[in-house]
């Protein structure tokens, strides 16, 4: 497990648009082509109050001002559909939301009407991975288990800080799989 660093994202409106901001820079210094992260969104003061050595071993102190913490959780395992994984996942009580950073392939709405028509999924993304208008992107969603939910996404070829987009319906396939986590 390790943390997004806290105190580098610029402030926020919100605790999660914070947390969505944290793990989509922490995201962005391990670069492109990663595989998707998945995190637990943890209440800052009952971590450090609950498990003391922990939030001291993600360099959580008293000073740090961040609402929520953001932990990476170990790699999801390959070769499973990202919906039949998050399909498996049960959080602790103490996990108050969740987030996933996934990049993908992303055409404009004007595209749909040139899609081919009775393909499979593999052959439609090797449309879309050959297609001249794609972009890549990157996606942070997360979600909190009161359903409030925030998105951060960041184009390849826009590759800053100062162009992510954040917004809390976005990707609203991808959040609703994360808020399904939390039921059960």
């Amino acid at each position: 497990m390790s943390n997004v660093s806290p105190g580098s994202t610029p402030m926020a409106a919100s605790p999660l648009t914070r947390a969505v901001l944290e793990i989509d820079e922490y995201a962005a210094g391990l670069g492109w082509d990663q595989p998707a992260r998945l995190f637990a969104l943890v209440d800052t003061d009952q971590l450090r109050a609950q498990e003391p050595g922990l939030a001291e071993q993600l360099g959580i102190d008293n000073g740090t001002e961040t609402a929520l913490t953001p932990v990476e959780q170990d790699e999801l395992p390959a070769g499973i559909p990202l919906d039949e994984f998050l399909a498996t996942i049960a959080w602790p009580d103490a996990v108050v939301g969740c987030a996933l950073t996934v990049e993908r392939l992303m055409l404009p709405p004007s595209a749909e009407t040139s899609a081919p028509k009775g393909v499979d999924e593999e052959q439609l993304a090797k449309w879309v991975a050959a297609h001249p208008e794609r972009q890549e992107v990157r996606m942070t969603v997360a979600v909190l288990r009161d359903g409030a939910r925030e998105t951060a996404l960041r184009l390849r070829e826009k590759d800053s800080p100062t162009e992510v987009v954040t917004g809390s319906d976005l990707v609203p396939g991808l959040a609703e799989a994360l808020a399904t986590t939390f039921e059960g």
